[in-house]
């Protein structure tokens, strides 16, 4: 990814809470040369100091069988972005838009059945622990589990290379700045008003 100096991002930490929290992610790899890709929910996980992105694909999804072929696996993440007009400058310019993606890169390997067991629990809970009513693997009965996991495959991507841009009008005076977050706040847009809310976090 061409990440410009104003908008690379290197805290680790910082990154990890923006994959945590825009975990709908997209995996990339080829097949005969051609590019093929999945949207999928991703969860990041850390184990014996090495870090991961797992999840799992419906078993017809033909891409889980281009892993084991594939040295470089692209996992991209993507957050808020925004069309920012010049209009909202002190001086003349052009338009951009601003954004923020996370791109990393590894080595898939399948789970077997009681890694991928442990992962679809995990997952469970992470999205319905604060639910009324939550649905955890230990609910599901004996029959339904049995049916779902004979459907998917479980991955784990370890990570080797980790790339980050906040593309965030790093670039603008102080003024253009917070004109551009309160224009962005005013907009109908929900995009135009989370970037305005990740743009306030650095001032």
């Amino acid at each position: 990814m061409y990440i410009p100096k104003y908008y690379k991002v290197t805290d680790f930490e910082e990154i990890r809470e923006f994959i945590q929290k825009n975990s709908f992610g997209t995996i990339v790899t080829t097949k005969k040369g051609k590019p093929i890709a999945t949207h999928l929910p991703l969860r990041f996980s850390e184990k014996d100091g090495d870090y991961y992105v797992t999840g799992h694909m419906a078993y017809g999804n033909p891409q889980w069988r281009t892993f084991e072929g594939s040295e470089d696996i692209l996992v991209m993440f993507q957050g808020p972005h925004a069309y920012i007009s010049s209009s909202w400058y002190e001086h003349e310019n052009v338009p951009t838009w601003n954004y923020q993606a996370v791109h990393i890169y590894g080595k898939a390997d399948i789970l077997n059945e009681e890694e991928l067991k442990q992962e679809l629990s995990e997952m469970l809970l992470k999205y319905e622990k604060h639910r009324e009513n939550p649905v955890l693997w230990e609910k599901l009965s004996p029959q339904v589990l049995e049916r779902e996991l004979k459907g998917i495959v479980g991955f784990k991507i370890k990570l080797h290379e980790v790339q980050a841009a906040y593309k965030m009008s790093q670039n603008r005076n102080e003024k253009d700045y917070l004109n551009i977050v309160n224009k962005l706040q005013e907009e109908e847009e929900l995009n135009s008003r989370q970037m305005a809310e990740e743009m306030k976090k650095k001032l």
